[in-house]
């Protein structure tokens, strides 16, 4: 029986214009509800930006920053940040790589070098509603909880693998494709995330349900009792999950759970 079901958004839960069909998610959350069933919102994206989009549902639980920040409006369920040196030393390879551009993600903000471009920052924006312009990220305090990072699209293969080597036992690169790759903790992602949360709701990762469509979320489809990859999921991702569903422009996460419930 499935008690908790945990979404990624971009790609997967959203839309590609970042909408979702409202008044649908507002009779299957009803039905969640009645039958106590979990939502939980499970991305790599900021806190900040994830909880705009569920303004009428203040009981959702959002595993943020791929699992380092699980909080709802009210309670903290966990902070997992980096110590300053291993901070320092990740700031040092990264700026070694001219092809990047980097977004330092803190507990209260996020924080990007004003030697970046316009258009890089309006982008940024989109995404992190809690965002910083610096001069040096020496000026940051705060506890960080990834790097977000941007590169060519091509060689975003080549660039994880480097990051792989570059950063062995400090942090781990982990990419969804298309130019974009994350820096976590090492063994801090949202499988661990929802873990940690279902230890703390008492409900076990067989009890869940999972939904995603890139290399971010692979360790939570394979891990969840259900692992629901999106039509427009990479192979990877559908090879590793259980089920499959329709592709998020047609609403996939939708269909599949008003199936379920």
């Amino acid at each position: 029986m499935i008690k908790l079901f945990a979404t990624d958004m971009d790609g997967t839960f959203l839309r590609d214009n970042k909408t979702y069909d409202e008044e649908r998610f507002a009779e299957i959350h009803k039905k969640m509800t009645s039958q106590n069933i979990k939502w939980i919102v499970a991305s790599g994206n900021q806190y900040f930006q994830l909880k705009s989009f569920f303004k009428k549902y203040p009981e959702t639980i959002y595993v943020a920053e791929n699992g380092a920040y699980i909080r709802d409006l009210n309670n903290v369920y966990a902070v997992h940040y980096f110590d300053k040196a291993s901070v320092n030393k990740i700031i040092e390879k990264l700026s070694e790589i001219p092809q990047l551009q980097i977004l330092v993600c803190g507990v209260k903000s996020a924080y990007i070098l004003n030697s970046e471009s316009k258009d890089y920052m309006e982008n940024v924006k989109n995404y992190y509603y809690e965002l910083s312009i610096l001069d040096s990220f020496q000026e940051i305090n705060d506890r960080i909880l990834k790097f977000a990072l941007t590169c060519p699209p091509s060689e975003t293969e080549k660039l994880v693998n480097i990051l792989k080597s570059e950063l062995s036992g400090i942090a781990e690169p982990t990419s969804s494709g298309h130019g974009d790759i994350d820096i976590i903790q090492p063994g801090r992602n949202k499988a661990a995330g929802l873990t940690e949360l279902g230890e703390k709701l008492n409900i076990s990762l067989n009890e869940m349900c999972a939904f995603g469509d890139g290399g971010n979320d692979l360790e939570m489809l394979r891990e969840v009792g259900l692992g629901v990859a999106m039509e427009n999921a990479q192979t990877i991702v559908k090879k590793a999950s259980d089920r499959q569903t329709t592709d998020n422009q047609n609403q996939g996460v939708l269909n599949f759970i008003s199936k379920v419930i």
